[in-house]
């Protein structure tokens, strides 16, 4: 029981302190947690734009389409029978068979029909509407498409499909670094604050170390002050993070020259977010407190 009441004072201790020293340094607090909410949020954001960009890139390969020709000597029966060695392709998600007369329809009611007087449905080939996996293997797709027997052109948007994955590398290289360097700067500004308040208790700390006090006593104080302002910013930048994601998404979707675009629902990736956010608060919290206090507990 004496234990406990022990265990149970030290742990008021810590927090009294650690929560006190939030308040009695206001300005420096308010600072830290605003520069941890204006870091997260920018990680946050550029971490969002990477999701759905990939989300985006992979609804545009679940859209994109390779056209390949059939030998026009084929009959329809011979260009159905390549079904099976097309679909054979690893990369090849599906493929849709297009006789001569459907494509035909589909050209006549596209256009006007006076373009196509005196001509029928033999100056066209049968062809495949194939969809595939992986954008980035498209032309090693096409070159396995063109190695099929009765194959004879295959019309596959090369450049399009390495303007999207280029978009999608940036995008991810762009948002790693930025989370990086964000990381490491709200670090340091998390440090600096937690050093400026054990600085002006350096003479406590120096009497506490005399009297016999643990590195771990006069450390935890200080840590806990690191994780309140790492938790408060974390929950308040999540919010913030929130309503700037509805703003965008609301922007984009109202926006009918960017109805090609969809936002990534904000309910399918808010756990993991706001897990994400606790989790560098926290670690800001900590690492930030422990190596602000480290030079003070040396012997």
């Amino acid at each position: 029981t004496v234990l406990t009441m022990t265990n149970l004072s030290k742990l008021a201790y810590y927090f009294r302190e650690g929560i006190g020293g939030i308040f009695t340094h206001g300005c420096l607090s308010l600072a830290t947690v605003g520069v941890i909410i204006a870091c997260l949020i920018i990680m946050g954001s550029f971490a969002l734009l990477a999701v759905n960009v990939s989300s985006i890139i992979r609804s545009l390969e679940d859209q994109n389409q390779i056209i390949a020709f059939v030998d026009e000597n084929y009959a329809e029966s011979e260009a159905r029978g390549l079904e099976s060695q097309i679909e054979a392709i690893q990369n090849v998600s599906d493929a849709v068979f297009e006789s001569r007369g459907e494509a035909w329809d589909d050209y006549v009611s596209q256009y006007d029909s006076h373009l196509f007087e005196g001509l029928d449905s033999k100056v066209l080939r049968d062809r495949y509407i194939i969809y595939l996996k992986d954008l980035s293997v498209m032309d090693q797709t096409q070159e396995q498409l063109l190695g099929i027997p009765g194959v004879v052109k295959v019309n596959a948007h090369l450049e399009i499909a390495q303007g999207f994955i280029t978009v999608k590398n940036v995008v991810s290289i762009v948002s790693v670094v930025l989370i990086v360097v964000l990381l490491i700067i709200s670090l340091f500004i998390m440090a600096n604050t937690i050093k400026l308040t054990s600085f002006e208790r350096r003479e406590e700390i120096a009497i506490m170390k005399m009297v016999g006090a643990t590195p771990a006593f006069i450390r935890t104080p200080f840590v806990i002050e690191g994780i309140m302002l790492g938790l408060i910013g974390s929950l308040a930048a999540y919010i913030a993070q929130w309503a700037l994601y509805r703003m965008v998404g609301d922007f984009v979707l109202s926006d009918t020259g960017l109805s090609f675009l969809h936002a990534v629902s904000f309910s399918a990736i808010a756990i993991p977010l706001l897990i994400a956010f606790l989790v560098v608060g926290l670690a800001v919290g900590i690492f930030g407190s422990s190596l602000a206090i480290k030079n003070y507990l040396k012997v």
